[in-house]
């Protein structure tokens, strides 16, 4: 954890503004991800045929497992592709993510479409508390980003109201983190439902909540500026901070610093001591 954000605020150090439009800009847009899908998908890609048969579907994804964390990725998608023409979740779902990021495979965003359809199909219904509740939630979230924009020369159109549903569920359901910022980004944007920037700011919330950089970021950033929300300077400079302690550094978070810097440049000094105090509340809440 960074902690550059906490000596800044404490120490009141002033830091350039860089243009919080351009920062927000630079926020991840919903990504690839209702509780039913499109009924009777059109027939799957043509799979990878397994060399070794196996007892059981469970076996199989232990070998496709052993195979992966040993370097063997084409070994790994044999085995995994008998694991989920079995219907096992976590095969199917391992095989959505080395699709939709050529990992080990060759990159098709199609089959993800198609693995992922499949897992979320098979299981909309599984209970939020069970083991396989956070990967069934990928599904739907990953299916979201691919109804937002379709995937070119396929079947798979673009279609927001669908991606709202897929959001939506898995930001009801299974209260996922990803689901809800995807969610809150749609509502701020107009994208697939009316512009209702209170209610992504709720959204937002659900997700800050759970510790997600992102939302923690963009609600602090609405509540600074009073869209949505009544404007409190203080309480959006506190988000911006954890938005900025838990971020990774890289250059692709690198839009939360910018938005932080331009809230801190901007903001009171009184602004700035309240800020430090419900961030030190807040932290000692969650102990």
């Amino acid at each position: 954890m960074r902690t550059s954000s906490l000596i800044a605020i404490s120490f009141g150090v002033g830091l350039l503004g860089t243009g919080a439009a351009h920062a927000l800009d630079a926020a991840p847009r919903p990504q690839p991800l209702a509780p039913t899908l499109t009924p009777a998908l059109p027939t799957l890609s043509p799979k990878i045929t397994p060399a070794v048969k196996y007892s059981s579907a469970r076996e199989a994804l232990r070998n496709g497992m052993r195979d992966y964390n040993a370097g063997d990725k084409v070994g790994a998608a044999q085995a995994l592709e008998y694991a989920a023409g079995q219907g096992h979740t976590l095969a199917l779902w391992k095989l959505g993510r080395m699709y939709a990021d050529g990992d080990g495979v060759e990159h098709d965003d199609l089959k993800a479409f198609e693995y992922f359809s499949k897992l979320a199909d098979q299981n909309a219904d599984e209970s939020p508390d069970s083991p396989n509740a956070a990967v069934v939630s990928s599904a739907f979230v990953a299916l979201g980003g691919y109804f937002l924009d379709g995937i070119k020369g396929t079947y798979v159109s673009a279609n927001p109201r669908r991606a709202v549903e897929m959001f939506s569920y898995a930001a009801s359901y299974f209260s996922d983190p990803n689901a809800q910022y995807n969610l809150a980004r749609l509502y701020l944007e107009g994208t697939g439902v009316a512009k209702d920037a209170r209610r992504a700011a709720r959204w937002f919330n659900l997700a800050a909540e759970k510790g997600h950089p992102a939302s923690q970021a963009l609600l602090g950033h609405l509540l600074i500026n009073g869209q949505g929300v009544p404007r409190q300077t203080a309480k959006g400079l506190m988000w911006l901070t954890l938005a900025r302690e838990g971020s990774s550094g890289s250059a692709k978070d690198r839009w939360i610093d910018k938005l932080y810097e331009e809230a801190f440049a901007d903001s009171a000094e009184s602004d700035r001591k309240l800020a430090l105090a419900l961030l030190e509340q807040y932290i000692q809440s969650r102990r």
